[in-house]
C-alpha cells in the first residue's frame, strides 16, 4: 500500500473504534457513511464493516447503519456481507451498499438511511478519484448529522478554504509526506481531540511524517512519543503576539485546528513557556487549566 493508504486506513479504523461507541451512547441510532467505497478494491470499506461489527453496544438495543456509496458498490455486496457475518455482528448493524458516484448518490443515500439529526460520521477518500468531493456534497453531510463528523482524504494541491465553510465550526487539516491532505471537520471539541490523537497514533504506526498544509517552509514532523515542539512553540507565540492574550482553552483549540499538533502538545509547550518566563499567566498560581489567561506581556 502507498503511505497515504496505510495512514488513512489505520486512521479510519482507529477513529471508528473511538467514534462509534460514543455515538451509540449518545443516541439509540447512528450512521456511518463511506464514500468512494469501491476505491482500493473496497478494502477500506471492508475494514470499516469489521470494526463496526465488533462493537459490543450493538447488542444493547442500539442501531448502526453503514452506507457504502461507490460507482461499483453493488459488486461489494457479497464481500461486505461476508465481513459482517464473519465478524459475528449483532442484528443492530445494517450495511447498505449503494451503487453510483459518491457525488450523485451520497446525499440521497443518507436520507434513505435516516441520517437526519442522528450522530453521523462520513469518510470520503478521494485520493484515487481524480477530483476532490464538492463542497456541496460535504455540506450535505454536515447539515444532516447531529452531530456530524467528516473525514476527507484529498489529492495533493486541493484548496482547503472551501471546506472550512461547510457548516462545521472546527476544521483541521494535515499534510502527509507524500502530499495528500487529511481534513477533519466537526462541531465537537472532544471529537477533534480524539481525531488528532488517533491521527498521531496512525502516523506513528505507519512511520509517516505530517505537516501543516499552509506552512511556507513545508516542514514535516516526525511523529514520535517525544516530537519536536519548536514549530508549535513559534506558532503559539505568534498567536499570542497577534491576540495579546488568550486562554489555555483557546490556545489548545488553536493548536488542534491550525497546526498539526494535539491539544496535549499545546499544554506541554505552554507549561514550558510559563516556566521559562517567556509568557505570563493569570492567575499566577494553580493548575494550568482552561480558563487561565496567557500573554506575552
Amino acid at each position: 500500500m502507498s503511505p497515504i493508504t496505510t495512514v488513512t486506513r489505520e486512521l479510519l479504523v482507529r477513529y471508528l473504534q473511538t467514534w462509534a461507541p460514543g455515538a451509540l451512547h449518545r443516541g439509540r441510532r447512528a450512521v456511518y457513511a463511506h464514500g468512494y467505497a469501491d476505491a482500493d478494491d473496497g478494502a477500506a470499506a471492508e475494514a470499516a464493516v469489521r470494526v463496526l461489527a465488533a462493537l459490543p453496544d450493538l447488542a444493547r438495543n442500539r442501531e448502526l447503519s453503514m452506507v457504502a456509496v461507490g460507482a461499483e458498490a453493488g459488486g461489494l455486496v457479497g464481500r461486505l456481507g461476508a465481513a459482517q457475518r464473519d465478524s459475528g455482528a449483532a442484528a443492530g448493524l445494517a450495511v447498505l451498499p449503494v451503487g453510483g458516484g459518491t457525488e450523485e448518490r451520497l446525499a440521497v443515500a443518507l436520507r434513505a438511511a435516516g441520517a437526519s439529526r442522528v450522530p453521523l460520521l462520513a469518510f470520503l477518500d478521494a485520493t484515487s478519484a481524480g477530483e476532490p468531493p464538492s463542497v456541496t456534497t460535504v455540506a450535505a453531510v454536515a447539515s444532516a448529522g447531529k452531530p456530524a463528523d467528516v473525514l476527507l482524504a484529498l489529492p495533493p494541491g486541493t484548496p482547503l478554504e472551501p471546506y472550512r465553510t461547510v457548516g462545521l465550526p472546527l476544521v483541521t487539516a494535515v499534510r502527509v509526506a507524500t502530499g495528500e491532505l487529511l481534513v477533519f471537520g466537526t462541531a465537537s471539541g472532544r471529537n477533534l481531540e480524539d481525531f488528532k490523537e488517533e491521527l498521531w497514533a496512525a502516523a506513528e504506526s505507519a512511520g509517516a511524517r505530517l505537516g501543516d498544509p499552509g506552512d511556507p517552509e513545508d516542514l514535516l514532523i516526525d511523529v514520535s512519543p517525544e516530537p519536536d515542539h519548536d514549530p508549535l512553540r513559534r506558532a503559539l507565540l505568534a498567536r499570542l503576539d497577534e491576540a495579546g492574550a488568550a486562554t489555555v482553552t483557546e490556545l489548545r483549540t488553536f493548536a488542534l485546528t491550525d497546526t498539526v499538533y494535539r491539544a496535549a502538545d499545546a499544554t506541554t509547550v505552554l507549561r514550558a513557556l510559563v516556566d521559562a518566563g517567556t509568557v505570563t499567566r493569570r492567575p499566577e498560581h494553580g493548575r494550568l487549566g482552561g480558563d487561565v489567561s496567557i500573554s506575552t506581556s
